[in-house]
């Protein structure tokens, strides 16, 4: 993590990762141009790197130089692009390749283009290293593309946030999240997930995502992916677990400026860790901690009948029911342990005693994270 004026960056694309994008842009230009000798133009300030290593590499004679055009202000682009330094040679007949850094909305493109509308240039086309689909909004064709990227500000090897940055030999991604705590709160049947979630979401300020009540919420209004899950649950399926990532993403959404978030029954399996750190990653947070109840099984079972007495769920009431619950959990569940272990974030609490016992010492563990 690197920090420029006000902001916070993480690693994004490594050294090695632009110099493979590169060396495929010079193949494919090189492939196509054949003898030609082109003129490479670099869009200053953003392109010297590119530029310059890019012609470094390019195995036949070619020309290089330069303009220079404004068009970002902080991390936002302007409307206002200034063309501050135009071409100084004549470029009738000739193949002009444009070498630029990055292109997101397209605007630095349109001028480029009008700027080459005069020239009476051959043949004009477009390299970029990297590009922003979801952000381009123009017609122009790009002929050749490094590395395609999603529409967050990126600094390095060339790229500036407020003139930091250009010097970096990789390129950083805006950290947009800057304080969160998320914990996976863990336990068999019956530890008391539920009871201890809602007296630590009220004290930390955390939003509690049960995925019982997020797929009943989202099976009852008929959502979307209610509807889809209902689908997989009507022929007997398991529901995949994109659908429910896709389901906790949505909850998450609805919440971005939450201090963090309780997850409660997610993740049961390694793969759906996986998915929840790379859904997470993408809200530029993590989890950071799993933290779980341990109770011993004659405990469990005392509270789960106890609990049966009124709550009207069949599998609370019946001891058999109880313990075979008890033991698909030992044998499926507990193992996503390991994968929090292996990352130094799994923490046992002693989930026995008083409420406010266990509130307690999960407590003092949050206050550590």
């Amino acid at each position: 993590m690197i920090k420029l004026h006000d902001k916070y960056f993480k690693p994004f694309i490594s050294a090695g990762e632009i110099e493979a994008a590169i060396d495929k842009m010079v193949v494919e230009i090189a492939n196509d141009l054949g003898d030609e000798i082109p003129v490479f133009i670099g869009i200053l300030n953003g392109s010297f790197m590119l530029t310059s290593d890019f012609v470094k590499k390019y195995p036949k004679p070619c020309e290089v130089t330069f303009i220079k055009l404004a068009s970002y202000e902080g991390v936002k682009s302007s409307d206002d692009i200034q063309r501050l330094i135009g071409l100084t040679q004549d470029l009738t007949g000739r193949t002009v390749i444009i070498l630029e850094d990055i292109i997101d909305t397209g605007k630095t493109l349109a001028e480029v283009n009008r700027i080459f509308e005069n020239e009476k240039v051959k043949t004009l086309k477009i390299a970029t290293l990297f590009y922003k689909p979801e952000a381009y909004k123009k017609d122009f064709k790009l002929h050749y593309i490094g590395i395609e990227i999603p529409n967050k500000f990126i600094v390095g090897y060339g790229l500036d946030y407020d003139n930091l940055g250009r010097d970096l030999p990789e390129v950083y991604q805006i950290k947009e999240t800057q304080h969160m705590t998320n914990i996976v709160l863990f336990g068999p049947p019956g530890a008391g997930k539920g009871t201890q979630a809602n007296f630590l979401k009220e004290k930390y300020n955390l939003v509690h995502i049960s995925t019982g009540d997020v797929f009943r919420y989202n099976m009852k209004n008929d959502t979307a992916l209610g509807m889809l899950a209902k689908s997989y649950i009507e022929k007997g399926a398991l529901v995949p677990d994109q659908v429910t990532i896709d389901m906790l993403n949505a909850e998450v959404e609805k919440n971005a400026d939450a201090n963090g978030f309780i997850f409660d029954g997610f993740p049961r399996t390694t793969a759906q860790a996986e998915a929840l750190n790379k859904l997470m990653d993408s809200k530029d947070s993590q989890i950071n901690a799993m933290i779980a109840l341990e109770v011993e099984d004659e405990v469990l079972v005392e509270r789960l009948l106890k609990r049966g007495e009124t709550s009207g769920r069949a599998d609370d009431a019946d001891e058999s029911i109880i313990r075979n619950r008890l033991k698909v959990y030992y044998d499926e569940t507990a193992v996503v342990s390991d994968f929090y272990s292996a990352q130094n974030k799994f923490i046992a609490v002693n989930g026995e005693g008083t409420i406010e016992d266990i509130t307690e010492r999960l407590s003092k563990v949050i206050d550590s994270l």
